[in-house]
Parts: C-alpha cells; structure tokens; sequence
C-alpha cells in the first residue's frame, strides 16, 4: 500500500467510452455497459488495495435520459444485476454503497434495491462507493439554492449567514469530502456536468482509453500521477 498521506482520499470517475468500446467492435452499446461493469469492479478493487477512502462513479446523468429507452432499460436492468450480484461482495469487503442524484425518479424495482443495499451497509467501516445516479450537478445546485431559499423564507437562517460551508451542506454530497482526484477516460477533456462545485481543486486525470480497457493498474497509474503533484489550492 502507498504512503496513505500520499494517496488521494476521494476519487471520482467519469466512466467514459462503454458506447465507441462497442460501437469499435460492432457489437451492440449494451455490451459495452456490460464490459464497463467489469471495470467499475476493478476500479473499486484497485480503490481498496491503495487505501482510497471514497469512489465516486458517474453512473448514469440527468442527460442520459436524452438517450433511446431500451438503452436506458438495459442500463437499469445492468444495475440491478450489478446490486443483486455484488451484494454479498461489499458486505464481505466492508464496503459502504451510498448514492447521490434524484433517486425518487428512478424506476422503483431499481430504486428499492438501491435502499436496500445502502441499509444493509450502512454500518461498514471501509470504501465508501457512491454512485452518481440521475445525477447532474446543475440539477444538485438548483436543489441546494431550493433548500436553502426555503429556510431563509421560513426564517430558519439569515441570508447573510449563508457562507460556501452552509451551501456544501445542502449539496448531495454533503458527508463526503471534496474529490481529491477526478479521472476521465476515452481521452475527452469536459467535466460534463460531474460536482462541478466540488470539483473547484481537484487533480484532474485523463486517460485515453476507453472505459472498458481501464484496468486496474490504469488505476493505480492515475493515483501514481496524483501523488507527484502539487496542490497548492490557489495559494
């Protein structure tokens, strides 16, 4: 295991290429998914052996939608499997499975097994895996302005009081450090709409491959570069 002053505490995924994986094999996106789900276990895999506490993964976004409905379904269904079959494996690995995003639009066979796998792991001491799912940071900071706005009309809190601690309280990520480090695959450079409040000093780490090719030592390569940086947060 690394120097654990070293190792970034957060990490987050932007999981991208499953659809030109396929597209280059001309097989069908689906199968794509279904091979990014293998890579997703290596990442967390990967995760645990360096001591990374917390793995954020974009999961499926709030633009997602946009795409054709069997896509989405066979998305769904992907992860149900993924919690039906993995169940056992994070109680086993003492992960903690947490979500953000608007869970209450989700299909409710989908949304069930979601409540279900975070209460079963609620009391695990070790990852904390959490899923971006019908997630859009925009969508999160409409929320968080809603919330807030609510208690100021209520008189709960003053609008001078209302500082960038008191906002990240009202986020879907409001227990959860800052991203230390953001990895993008497939060689693209956007953040596509992924914490863009929390993502304010984060390391950001772009891989060319594809999702589905990131491997485990893909993994520990990104962390590898984390560790030769300077994060100097503006100072």
């Amino acid at each position: 295991m690394a120097d654990m002053e070293e190792v970034p505490r957060h990490v987050a995924i932007i999981m991208d290429g499953n659809g030109r994986w396929a597209a280059k094999r001309g097989l069908p996106r689906i199968v794509g998914h279904t091979a990014g789900v293998k890579s997703a276990r290596n990442a967390v895999e990967a995760a645990r052996e360096l001591g990374v506490k917390i793995l954020t993964l974009y999961t499926f976004s709030t633009e997602n939608w946009k795409r054709p409905k069997s896509e989405i379904e066979a998305l769904f269904n992907l992860l149900e499997d993924y919690l039906d079959k993995e169940g056992d494996r994070l109680g086993r690995n003492d992960i903690r499975f947490q979500v953000i995003g608007r869970i209450s639009e989700l299909p409710d066979s989908l949304r069930k097994k979601i409540e279900e796998r975070i209460r079963k792991t609620r009391g695990n001491k070790g990852l904390i895996l959490n899923l971006a799912l019908n997630y859009g940071a925009r969508t999160e900071i409409i929320d968080a302005v809603r919330a807030i706005a609510a208690l100021v009309k209520a008189g709960t809190i003053d609008a001078g009081d209302i500082d960038e601690k008191t906002f990240s309280e009202y986020l879907y990520t409001k227990a959860l450090p800052d991203p230390d480090l953001l990895i993008r695959t497939s060689g693209e450079f956007r953040i596509s709409n992924f914490l863009l409040w929390q993502l304010s000093y984060s390391e950001i780490y772009i891989s060319k491959k594809l999702w589905p090719d990131f491997g485990k030592e893909d993994f520990k390569k990104a962390v590898e570069e984390y560790r030769k940086r300077e994060r100097r947060f503006g100072g």
